[in-house]
């Protein structure tokens, strides 16, 4: 009996090959993507699940009162180790690290990297495995490093280096040989390693190097990364009071005031981090798929429903011959779990096909097949099952309740082409499709307000790089004499030497106040370190006064934005000018030298900060040159920097970013939502249009007759096609009205996250609307022209 079931439902599916295939096909294509986002979002699951004791790891975090204080992702010093040492009973274990960047070579071979600073109890307190050395002594020693076996084959071609060295730059300019005393298996993804996407480090050093960098973990600094392992038992709230008395007993009084130190488990930092940005687009890809793959079980619901007619006979003549209703249930849902089989099958070989170009869309690695856990073969398996099941129900139950006699005539009130359904079915589709193409539209719309020329500044032909350090003032001398070099090079337009450039990562702030107030009464301004030429390179208009000079005369003054000017409560930008501010804990007073328009330093999502920039002459500090290249021969201008480059720094990397590039890391989630909305979309319209295209072919050939007997008596071939148009115009405006204050409601709810957004308008709604419905429109006249040019007489002896 189960092998008539097969072979019954085999012959059905070859003999109407056309509906089974447009049936898989949008199935497939569907699936296809659920599978993607699923192993996307399983891949970002699996962030930190593999560190040791992971349930009992913290991350500690900074609440300030005032946002530009410091960073959410840091804390003060010593604040990890001091809980350990004073409550042993709460927390088991502590790891801090200070990231930095610098020159590390070997041989001829040299890189600019990033380096954790931190204490020896990385290796044992997560569980990091060890491919050669010692994870018990490894990070104990000054000069020791422990190395990924990335960067063993990168500066070494293989794994087997511990007992070789790696020459590493101080801030100073000073080089030291680093003994490499272990070669970490490369981890797994992690936000220990990897504070934030875009900072991942591979090079790590005992906190014995702080001094030979120059840096330090006192309670002054409160940007380092601290994390904590609690005892078993202890929660976050445990800690409160504990916190709370370290930072009384030793913290400045500033930060006492103002500084919240709280836990976030690592299980959840990682969803948590940057406002919840990946756990938004976690909910919202998945969304999407579910969404996709309901479009598709509909098409599928749809043809069914679309074709009861047709099989009308067959079911009476199979009652007739005494067939039972359970029998016909079983055999509707067997044809139906046959197609989902197939299609499943086709969009596994979709997801082998597609997953490095959607790996490129979402900027992360999708896993292949292979690298699930076995057990989940049984999820494609249920998933058959169930889809099969879901979708085959309502035919499979309608179609076997309809009365023998009423079957054999072909002819059934009850079943009346369930137009209502059908329509109300495709009508969701549309207004689904016009939702992704909505967002997708609107989403691109703020993006090109991120990258676009309303920053501030100009990011045009603006290239940076980081330079060799030597922070002393022999050090900026000589950064100042190579920037003119490069300067006076005939396709450099200007080059700056700065601390920063704009992708949101600055010094740090300084609490500043006017000369004759309450220190009290200082304010937290986002603090940046540039030379003379950094205005121009950047193009940042002045609203009064003068930028630097270039004399070492300036390194007393400063310049700031005009909404630092506002802050210290000056109405005109000119009134601004001549005043004397004076910083927290300095004895320095600072003159006000100009007054900047507000640019953009960082993203959108904050509104622009009070900003102070200091001269390099006096503050002794920088990383980056920027270069603006004149107009023309782009690839010539950066290779005569390289040579130029290698000639004046030799042995120091030239690793170059342009500005752009620079913005696109800045807004790497919204670029990777923006290219999954076009992929939804296309995906969208591809079941949309499968859908049409298969109810189409089905009622041209139920009404073939209907179509002779309107041309003999006079119907034109455009009257012909407008009646199938007309039938789905109403739908799709159906469609649109239910999914326009939908797409609006997501849209604008998405939109509040940013400070800086455009405004809603009717015309993404419009875009969508009218190119679906002419898309729509147009494969409709493709199907239904041969309809209508066909000879009316074939038509009309059509039964």
């Amino acid at each position: 009996m189960v092998k008539n079931y097969f072979k019954i439902a085999w012959r059905y599916i070859i003999k109407h090959r056309f509906y089974s295939l447009v049936n898989i096909i949008g199935l497939s294509t569907g699936i296809a993507f659920i599978l993607l986002i699923a192993a996307y979002v399983w891949g970002e699951w699996q962030v930190n699940k593999h560190l040791k004791e992971a349930d009992r790891q913290y991350i500690l975090q900074s609440k300030w009162k005032n946002a530009n204080e410091g960073f959410e992702l840091a804390t003060l010093g010593p604040l990890a180790k001091a809980l350990k040492e004073n409550y042993p009973n709460l927390v088991a274990n502590y790891y801090r690290y200070d990231g930095i960047t610098t020159n590390v070579s070997k041989g001829d071979k040299s890189f600019r990297e990033g380096l954790q600073v931190g204490d020896s109890t990385l290796l044992n307190m997560y569980g990091f495995t060890l491919l050669q050395g010692n994870a018990q002594t490894a990070l104990n020693d000054p000069f020791t490093i422990v190395i990924t076996a990335d960067k063993a084959f990168k500066y070494f071609g293989k794994t087997d280096v511990v007992g070789q060295t790696l020459t590493i730059e101080n801030f100073s300019g000073s080089k030291h040989d680093f003994l490499i005393t272990g070669v970490m298996r490369n981890p797994s993804k992690n936000s220990v390693t990897a504070l934030t996407n875009n900072y991942p480090n591979e090079l790590f050093v005992s906190d014995a190097n702080l001094t030979f960098f120059g840096r330090d973990m006192s309670w002054q600094n409160p940007f380092i990364a601290g994390y904590i392992e609690l005892q078993k038992g202890i929660t976050p709230k445990d800690l409160e009071k504990p916190i709370a008395q370290l930072l009384k007993q030793h913290a400045p009084p500033q930060f006492v005031a103002d500084l919240t130190p709280y836990l976030v488990s690592l299980q959840d930092y990682y969803f948590a981090a940057n406002n919840r940005l990946v756990q938004k687009m976690v909910y919202a890809l998945s969304a999407i798929a579910l969404f996709i793959l309901l479009m598709a079980v509909i098409n599928f619901i749809n043809m069914a429903v679309s074709r009861s007619t047709a099989r009308m006979r067959e079911i009476g003549i199979r009652k007739v011959l005494g067939g039972l209703k359970k029998q016909l249930i079983i055999q509707f849902l067997v044809e139906s779990i046959i197609i989902v089989f197939f299609a499943t099958a086709v969009a596994f070989i979709l997801y082998a096909a597609s997953k490095n170009l959607f790996s490129n869309i979402v900027s992360k690695d999708i896993p292949s097949l292979a690298d699930f856990p076995l057990y989940f073969i049984v999820f494609p398996i249920v998933f058959v099952f169930i889809l099969g099941f879901v979708a085959g129900i309502y035919p499979a139950f309608v179609l076997s309740s309809l009365k023998s006699v009423e079957s054999l005539k072909g002819k059934l009130s009850a079943v009346k082409e369930n137009v209502l359904l059908r329509k109300s079915l495709t009508a969701f589709q549309f207004a689904t499709a016009i939702i992704a193409f909505t967002g997708a539209i609107i989403i691109s719309q703020q993006i090109h307000l991120f990258l676009s020329n309303n920053l501030g500044y100009d990011k045009e032909y603006v290239v940076s790089a980081q330079v060799p350090r030597d922070w002393s003032q022999a050090g900026v001398d000589k950064m100042i004499t190579v920037r003119n070099e490069f300067a006076s090079m005939p396709m450099v337009q200007s080059v700056a030497l700065s601390y920063e450039i704009p992708d949101g990562n600055n010094i740090g702030q300084s609490y500043m106040y006017k000369q004759g107030g309450d220190s009290a009464t200082a304010v937290p301004m986002q603090v940046l370190v540039s030379d003379e030429n950094y205005s121009s390179v950047y193009k940042i208009p002045l609203q009064a006064g003068a930028f630097f000079d270039g004399n070492k005369l300036d390194s007393g003054k400063i310049i700031m934005n005009e909404t630092a000017a506002r802050t210290f409560g000056f109405k005109n930008p000119s009134d601004a000018i001549g005043q004397q501010i004076r910083s927290a804990g300095d004895q320095t007073v600072y003159v006000v030298k100009g007054i900047t328009n507000d640019f953009h330093f960082g993203s959108m999502q904050q509104k622009v900060a009070p900003i102070v920039l200091f001269n390099v002459q006096f503050a002794q500090v920088y990383r980056y040159f920027s270069f603006k290249i004149k107009p023309g021969n782009i690839n010539t201008a950066i290779y005569a920097l390289q040579q130029k480059w290698a000639s004046l720094m030799p042995g120091a990397p030239f690793e170059y970013t342009f500005m752009d590039d620079t913005l696109a890391k800045l807004y790497k989630s919204e670029i990777q939502l923006k290219k999954a909305s076009y992929t939804a979309t296309v995906l969208a319209l591809i079941i949309v249009l499968l859908g049409v295209l298969g109810l189409i072919s089905l009622s041209i050939q139920k009404r073939t007759k209907e179509i002779g007997i309107r041309k003999v008596l006079g119907s034109s071939v455009a009257a012909i096609v407008a009646l199938f148009i007309k039938e789905f115009l109403w739908v799709i405006i159906i469609g649109g009205v239910v999914a326009c204050p939908l797409a609006y409601m997501l849209m604008h709810n998405w939109l509040q996250g940013y400070a800086y957004r455009i405004n809603i308008t009717a015309m993404p709604f419009i875009i969508a609307i009218v190119l679906l419905g002419f898309i729509t429109a147009l494969l409709i006249c493709l199907q239904t022209i041969k309809a209508a040019l066909t000879n009316p007489v074939k038509s009309l002896r059509t039964e």
